[in-house]
């Protein structure tokens, strides 16, 4: 058997080598979406990408006689290991071939570079943090993901599992229908809780912009700190995901809920780029740009991306409505089918409001973790 060979990307070429390996377990397969190069350059880019200032990563290859096999992201979030006090890093990244050695020696190298670093457990995928794409497909395979969401072929989950990660967490995803989301129960209880509460739900104020991003990144960090795992990004990765955002944005799918006049919490939901960039099969900036320019308006599927209230609202029904005014707007606008992901599979509030607006789930990633041993 031909010897596994793991390597660092230490050059400009091996960053290249990296990015472009994702094609290779794909070939053939109608439902993976090439990710555009410039965007993860971007993304992998450790002196221009905010994330690093907070953190570290080192990426590697895995090669058999020159031949590139596989590939992984070893990561020390130190916003994470401050956020929740616990000494935890990630791997991320991870394509790999069908190839246990192979696979087993990228997780070596992941886990051998993370336990170097006082890590005493590894968790993932984390492409690069819980803020990014997120988690390991493990059902759903038979339709593309959505804009930011993960996948990858069914038998990378038992790839993990041989060498010894085991489930953490999962996390769900929701199909929407606008034949299916309207119903005279939502209706009654919507009008009801909006009564009860003062609850107004307004589209974002794009004059106001830069005091509705603040608005919403307030409600974030106050309202999604209770989600296991959650960790707020910084001022700098907010200002850097608001401008990639605004090229991509419906100004209608923005929504802010108040009280009284007082923000108590926000959705927003993205168009799904996916059904356009699905064919630009080289990942090339220019075709994407054009077919975008082309064939946006066809898009007619929108992801809720982020959807949440205040903590002290949870038990009011008020993220209930939000929710189905997610879903109201969106098909309003144009669009007959969504997603809402991802959901922690605990997190009751929001499973119940997806079943409130009859989503069915239809997807589930998978966070896998392990502990090292030092």
């Amino acid at each position: 058997m031909k010897t596994v060979t793991i390597r660092t990307v230490a050059s400009s070429g091996d960053l290249m080598q990296f990015i472009k390996f994702q094609w290779k377990p794909y070939r053939g397969d109608p439902n993976f979406v090439p990710p555009l190069i410039v965007d993860r350059k971007k993304l992998l880019n450790r002196r221009s990408n905010p994330f690093y200032k907070h953190s570290e990563m080192e990426l590697f290859l895995a090669e058999r006689d020159g031949e590139i096999f596989g590939r992984i992201a070893a990561i020390v979030n130190h916003n994470h290991i401050k956020e929740h006090n616990e000494k935890v890093g990630f791997f991320g990244f991870f394509e790999c071939m069908n190839d246990r050695d192979v696979a087993n020696a990228l997780f070596g190298a992941a886990t051998g570079w993370l336990a170097s670093r006082g890590m005493e457990a590894v968790r993932g995928p984390a492409n690069p943090s819980v803020n990014d794409e997120y988690g390991l497909l493990i059902d759903g395979f038979d339709r593309p993901p959505v804009v930011l969401m993960t996948y990858n072929p069914p038998y990378y989950a038992a790839l993990l599992e041989g060498y010894g990660f085991r489930k953490i967490k999962d996390l769900y995803a929701y199909y929407l229908h606008k034949d299916k989301v309207f119903s005279e129960k939502m209706v009654r209880v919507s009008e009801a809780v909006m009564k009860r509460t003062g609850l107004v739900i307004r589209p974002m104020d794009f004059a106001r912009f830069e005091e509705e991003v603040r608005t919403m990144q307030r409600l974030y960090a106050l309202g999604w700190r209770r989600n296991w795992g959650e960790v707020p990004m910084t001022d700098e990765e907010v200002a850097c995901l608001t401008e990639d955002l605004k090229k991509v944005v419906d100004r209608r799918l923005l929504l802010i809920a108040e009280v009284k006049g007082k923000p108590v919490g926000f959705s927003l939901s993205l168009p799904d780029l996916n059904i356009i960039l699905r064919r630009n099969r080289r990942g090339w900036l220019l075709p994407a740009v054009l077919r975008l320019m082309l064939f946006k308006k066809r898009i007619d599927f929108c992801r809720i991306l982020t959807l949440g209230v205040l903590p002290e609202y949870l038990s009011t029904g008020i993220g209930g409505v939000l929710f189905y005014e997610a879903a109201r707007h969106g098909i309003a606008a144009g669009y007959s089918q969504g997603e809402a992901s991802w959901i922690l599979e605990d997190n009751t509030m929001m499973t119940r409001g997806a079943e409130l607006v009859n989503a069915d789930r239809y997807k589930t990633y998978r966070i896998y973790q392990m502990p090292l041993s030092r």
